[in-house]
């Protein structure tokens, strides 16, 4: 009995040494040093320990996700998501490789990469202007938004079968559903992280929940009535909460199986012109991020909702249109109507690299990595190009034509290989897969 008890006391001491440990990495990864320090001196713990970045954080997410799928089992089954695992869905792929250090190397000139080059292909049309794009978190399906109020979801294996030259299949339909539901246009989708359930924000201030596992849903099976234009929509990780970005200047949380709507009671003072162009979660959900009609880069504790960093000037005094993280969540890269696109440190605000030579002041474009975060992609206006730069030295290395009529309006990188999708003013969606 003893030696039981010696052996539990043993694995609780190296249990809170790792934790201690973890603490520690957590708060010098993301410079708050003089915490970290508190903390080794405290927990006579190296202040140098190693452990990966967000190594914390991701446990944490997942101890989350696991309690709440212990207490709720046979609840929500029973009641919004009991959408089993139809088409596949919710099996996320590994990553081609890990993401980029962007405070790795200091030195980078003359080391730009080539970005590959990729084949194109007209995929469908909206009957209005096709406005927004969203993959699935597995890569396996794609949805677009239109002016039109309708919305189309793609299968990406349908469309790979339709690009191959000798399909002796005859003639493949990619688009498996299409949704009408909304009497304004779509500004923005969201996919459920779990299940098969595909989220709308539009402009009739409503967010809308469509169930793509089942062939003849036309219609949302339930509807969130906000009270402002729903810019943006953003699922958090554990899939039990998201994030509207409105005309409002304040995102709203919603609880997905409550519906019941939160609002941060602590929040700095933000002009009249502070309507939220995008809300996007970090990966593991710990914080999220605002880009704002005022110019501002916003980030907010995912828990408490507070604003923890206001970057006011981020685009000066043009409309910040997109704002998203690095996968280590450790960056912000955002775009703005200033014809700007910028790599913010979260720790500290302070700008890390710009990348110029698109313009963009007309639309609410947005700029993305490339699923390894290797290579930034953004639009140029004025000449209706799709530019590419190398992330990690911003040098600009490659400008395609994109094929559309009229620049587009959206671009959204696949999260899982190198493919991408372009919307356009001239209501088509293409689709863009590496050559190989």
């Amino acid at each position: 009995m003893e030696g039981n008890n010696l052996e539990k006391t043993l694995q609780e001491g190296n249990l809170f040494r790792q934790l201690n440990c973890l603490i520690v990495a957590h708060l010098r990864h993301h410079n708050l040093t003089q915490a970290a320090r508190a903390v080794a001196s405290a927990t006579m713990t190296p202040l140098d320990v190693e452990a990966p970045p967000n190594k914390l954080l991701e446990l944490v997410a997942k101890g989350i996700a696991v309690e709440k799928d212990e207490t709720l089992r046979g609840v929500l089954s029973s009641t919004l998501f009991d959408l089993g695992t139809a088409l596949g869905y919710g099996l996320n792929p590994d990553p081609r490789v890990s993401s980029v250090d962007f405070s790795a190397v200091q030195d980078t000139k003359g080391s730009s990469k080539s970005f590959p080059k990729h084949e194109t292909r007209h995929l469908s049309e909206h009957k209005n202007i096709a406005r927004c794009a969203r993959f699935s978190p597995d890569g396996k399906f794609v949805a677009t938004g239109s002016a039109d109020t309708s919305i189309k979801l793609f299968e990406i294996s349908k469309i790979k079968q339709m690009m191959l030259p000798d399909s002796k299949e005859g003639p493949v339909r990619p688009v498996i559903r299409t949704f009408y539901d909304h009497v304004q246009p779509i500004n923005d989708l969201d996919f459920h992280p779990q299940s098969t359930v595909l989220i709308s924000g539009a402009k009739d201030n409503t967010i809308k929940f469509f169930d793509f596992s089942k062939a003849t849903a036309k219609r949302a099976f339930r509807v969130i009535q906000d009270t402002h234009n729903v810019r943006s929509v953003s699922f958090h990780p554990s899939g039990d909460f998201l994030l509207a970005g409105t005309d409002h200047s304040i995102a709203h949380l919603y609880d997905v199986n409550t519906f019941q709507c939160y609002l941060s009671a602590n929040t700095p003072e933000i002009g009249v012109n502070g309507a939220i162009n995008q809300v996007r979660y970090s990966s593991t959900g710990g914080m999220y991020v605002t880009a704002s009609k005022d110019g501002a880069i916003r980030l907010w504790d995912g828990v408490s909702a507070s604003c923890v960093r206001a970057i006011a000037d981020a685009h000066g005094t043009a409309e910040a249109t997109s704002a998203c993280f690095t996968k280590d969540q450790r960056f912000v890269l955002s775009c703005g109507k200033d014809s700007a696109v910028k790599l913010w440190e979260i720790g500290t605000g302070r700008l890390v690299k710009q990348y110029l030579g698109a313009t963009r002041m007309q639309f609410r474009c947005q700029a993305v990595f490339n699923d390894t975060e290797e290579f930034v992609l953004s639009i140029d206006e004025p000449s209706n190009e799709i530019v590419i730069w190398d992330a990690l030295t911003a040098d600009k290395v490659a400008k395609w034509p994109s094929n559309h009529i009229g620049a587009p309006r959206w671009i959204e990188h696949s999260p899982t290989e190198a493919a991408f999708i372009s919307c356009g003013t001239d209501r088509s969606v293409r689709f863009w897969k590496e050559n190989l």
